[in-house]
């Protein structure tokens, strides 16, 4: 563990994104029919959480973990680090379309909007997806792991309650 610390390090990550996320210490027995379990051993894992901040580092940082004795890497685990910006665009874009139904929907009844009673919001996030777990066992020099960002849904919905005329 103290060699795949080094190089978290070594590749830039700060000690702020690196976190013990389970450290787990358990007996191994050996069974034979008629005889008490016996104990022969001890396994032991260490498990850290890392945040990657640059995307294009990832499949490199992983590679050199590997090389380095990492043996089970589950992730990554993509995310929208500030949301809020991209959030904010969403509802505006709720507000303006939910306006612009009201106003068909008044214009198909012969009347026209007048106020607007009411908005509340409900979502307002987005899905995180799952971590794709899968276990690296391979030399340095064969790996080059390729990480792909793909996009991410957010998804805001907005309820309206519009006087009609």
């Amino acid at each position: 563990m103290d060699r795949v610390l080094a190089a978290l390090k070594r590749a830039g990550i700060d000690e702020r994104d690196i976190q013990t996320s389970s450290i787990n210490l358990n007996p191994e027995y050996r069974y034979q029919e008629n005889k008490a379990p016996e104990l022969v051993a001890y396994s032991a894992t260490n498990q850290v959480s890392v945040r990657f901040r640059d995307i294009r580092n990832t499949g490199r940082v992983l590679d050199a973990l590997v090389a380095e004795g990492a043996n089970q890497i589950n992730g990554p685990t993509l995310t929208i680090e500030k949301p809020e910006a991209a959030l904010d665009e969403a509802r505006m874009n709720a507000i303006a379309s939910g306006r612009a139904r009201a106003d068909l929907y008044a214009r198909a009844l012969g009347k026209r909007v007048t106020r607007v009673i009411s908005v509340s919001e409900s979502g307002g996030g987005y899905p995180v997806p799952p971590p794709m777990p899968m276990v690296e066992r391979m030399s340095a020099q064969a790996a080059d792991t390729k990480i792909m960002a793909g996009e991410q849904k957010l998804q805001v919905t907005v309820s309206m309650v519009f006087e009609l005329q």
